[in-house]
């Protein structure tokens, strides 16, 4: 398999994944109850909420594809942007998490407004925790697989033992 394909397929299926146990971790506290419905939610942007519901296995099969999907298309466009955009190779931290700001309001702002999800009011505080959790579980590490793959850390090291 293409190496840059494999990178890209492994980061999203971790970033996928960790996104996951975020989400359901973050509605039981929230609620006290497991969100066994969860794919059928996120199916519901395509099917509507109403249908995807009342459907059963394959609906929920679709939410996960929908999600994994998502996580892989991020993923991608990160490390397709990452070598032609220097300024990213300042600090993989700062950048993974500033690029969980940037999932998250194209999420927000750009694909849910398009599906016929309903969508919530803005919270500052409620956004925030948003923005540092997916920043842990799906920014830094597509940055951080990002950096390893390009050698960016090694490049760094180079630049500054010639100075």
């Amino acid at each position: 398999m293409n190496r840059f394909f494999k990178a890209v397929l492994l980061t999203g299926l971790f970033v996928g994944t960790t996104d996951l146990l975020a989400a359901y971790i973050t509605q039981l506290i929230k609620t006290g109850k497991f969100a066994d419905r969860m794919f059928h939610y996120i199916a519901g942007g395509a099917l509507g909420l109403e249908t995807s519901m009342k459907g059963g296995n394959w609906v929920a099969f679709l939410g996960l594809f929908f999600h994994y999907f998502i996580s892989f298309a991020f993923t991608l466009l990160f490390f397709l942007v990452f070598p032609r955009l220097k300024f990213l190779w300042f600090n993989k931290y700062l950048v993974g998490m500033l690029y969980a700001v940037f999932v998250a309001v194209m999420m927000g702002e750009v694909i849910l407004p398009i599906t016929p999800l309903p969508t919530g009011s803005f919270s500052l505080e409620h956004s925030v925790v948003g923005w540092i959790t997916l920043g842990v579980v799906l920014g830094i590490p597509i940055a951080y697989n990002a950096y390893k793959f390009y050698g960016v850390d090694s490049l760094k090291e180079e630049n500054s033992l010639r100075a």
